[in-house]
């Protein structure tokens, strides 16, 4: 047997959570599928709760995190801004930071447990 740590890091604003895990691998997911709603499959979330967390991010920035374009004959699609792709660049490095901060301190913890 093996163990494994995580870090969950969510920046909040007032009540609600800016960015988060699941946001972030939202925008990965939209970066890769090019849709809000080909991200939410992706990630098996409803178009409607895909769309709620980006419409949070929108929010809590000071400028769009993900532009959207209306559907129609021509199809509609997603594109997260550059704004959006600094931010996520930095939330990742951020979990980076935080797993190799506390990584001596957990392998310590480690050896309490029964492998």
């Amino acid at each position: 047997m093996s163990y494994k740590t995580s870090v969950k890091i969510r920046l909040h604003i007032n009540d609600k959570v800016a960015l988060g895990p699941g946001k972030a691998d939202l925008l990965d997911a939209i970066i890769q599928n090019g849709s809000i709603s080909a991200a939410g499959r992706a990630m098996g979330m409803s178009y409607k709760r895909a769309w709620d967390l980006v419409n949070t991010m929108n929010e809590s920035f000071a400028k769009p995190i993900v532009l959207t374009a209306k559907g129609g004959s021509h199809g509609g699609g997603a594109e997260v801004t550059e704004l959006g792709k600094q931010v996520l660049h930095q939330y990742r490095q951020a979990q980076v930071q935080a797993e190799k901060a506390i990584e001596q301190e957990m392998n310590k913890l480690s050896e309490q447990l029964k492998l």
